[in-house]
């Protein structure tokens, strides 16, 4: 039996959007926090990953023979199983682990010929 494409993914949940605005109440400005967490472990987990693979990686460059190195398929496979970094952040942000501030706003001088 094919798999319905309509049906959803085992891995998506659907979130309070009250649980994500925060204390301040502001959606757009929680989502941009969860987003640069996200990215921040994004690229730590894709350094980790590559340091591990540049243990396989073979000195010899040859077009012709590919090798399949079983342990290097293992880490990668073991990668792609985590949990996706935006999953991560989210759960993150909603146990209240990430501290972020938000700078005041700069007050803009008005020229006084608009008044």
């Amino acid at each position: 039996m094919k798999p319905n494409p309509n049906t959803p993914s085992s891995s998506i949940i659907t979130r309070n959007v009250a649980d994500i605005t925060g204390d301040n109440g502001n959606v757009y400005e929680a989502i941009s926090v969860i987003s640069k967490r996200a990215n921040q472990l994004s690229i730590k987990l894709k350094e980790e990953l590559n340091d591990r693979l540049a243990e396989f990686a073979s000195t010899v460059d040859n077009l012709e023979e590919v090798f399949e190195n079983r342990e290097q398929i293992e880490v990668s496979k073991q990668y792609e199983r985590m949990p996706k970094p935006t999953s991560l952040a989210i759960e993150e942000f909603l146990q209240g682990k990430i501290q972020y501030t938000t700078p005041a706003p700069e007050e803009v001088p008005v020229p006084r010929e608009l008044f």
